[in-house]
């Protein structure tokens, strides 16, 4: 957000705040900007929506300093978590069932979401039940690692399911 400061704030009245958070009143925009020189710090619009608008005395270069201290903060703590995605078929293999169950098995202990998705060619739109057949088993065969997050739903010619990893038990 960008903030007007000092000459840029154009309002006849503001609601002032001493750099201390105390309220010092509606005052005129020309003596604000006299006591922040005096002061030796800047008048910065916080709250352009108020009526009056809320400006606080403040010094701007430290204020912006400390707000990319907190986004760079609030950044390291943040946990991305990914979507991997698992796509079956409705006739699909033992074989080729159980390499993508492991894979899902290795996603989700990974701690990622998986998206199992099925997409239905041609005929097999008249038997979306063996698709969702399909899901249900996948993942009753990851109970152990993973929670149903979205039930198998169908979505035009595909039908979706999302998988969560189970939260480890805190200790």
């Amino acid at each position: 957000m960008v903030h007007q400061i000092n000459d840029d704030i154009r309002d006849k009245e503001i609601r002032l705040i001493d750099s201390d958070g105390s309220q010092l009143g509606v005052v005129n925009t020309k003596d604000a900007l006299r006591m922040a020189a005096e002061r030796e710090l800047d008048l910065v619009k916080i709250a352009p929506a108020a009526a009056p608008p809320v400006c606080k005395l403040m010094d701007y270069g430290k204020f912006r300093f400390e707000q990319a201290k907190k986004e760079k903060e609030a950044k390291k703590h943040q946990h991305i978590i990914e979507i991997k995605e698992i796509r079956l078929s409705p006739s699909i293999d033992k074989h080729d069932f159980d390499f993508k169950r492991n894979h899902a098995r290795k996603f989700l202990e990974d701690g990622h979401k998986v998206k199992v998705s099925i997409r239905f060619r041609g005929r097999e739109m008249a038997h979306t039940s063996i698709g969702q057949t399909q899901m249900l088993k996948f993942a009753e065969e990851l109970t152990d690692v993973s929670n149903v997050e979205r039930h198998p739903k169908l979505d035009g010619r595909n039908m979706l399911m999302f998988l969560a990893p189970k939260l480890p038990a805190k200790k």
